[in-house]
């Protein structure tokens, strides 16, 4: 089995920052493409940033500048490290990863089971 496990969330104010953190265990041979989406209340959820296993990165517009995606492949955890939170940013954010769980196996989408983060005026 494989779990993903998100740590990092909390209430904030305005202009303040968090670091989340997701650590990817269990049955895993590979892990193609690791991200973090969020959902706000009422709202689908989106693709804050996403990075490759060669370290390419692609963000939202919404948080170009002022997020940062990274990832530490010897332990299989992925980082959002977010500055300059606004309000807008309020939302549960998780984790996914693209994961191989053997070598004959198809790659499969997995997800975290969410961690909030509030951002007050």
């Amino acid at each position: 089995q494989v779990q993903l496990v998100e740590s990092g969330g909390g209430l904030v104010q305005a202009g303040e920052s968090l670091r989340l953190s997701c650590a990817a265990s269990g049955s895993i041979f590979s892990i193609a493409d690791m991200g973090w989406y969020r959902q706000a209340p009422g709202k689908q959820r989106e693709l804050v940033a996403v990075i490759s296993s060669s370290q390419s990165t692609n963000y939202a517009d919404s948080v170009k500048g002022r997020f940062t995606i990274s990832r530490d492949n010897a332990r299989n955890t992925v980082y959002l490290q977010m500055l300059s939170l606004k309000p807008e940013d309020t939302a549960v954010y998780y984790c996914n990863a693209q994961i191989v769980r053997t070598k004959w196996s198809a790659r499969g989408d997995y997800w975290g089971q969410g961690t909030q983060v509030t951002v007050s005026s």
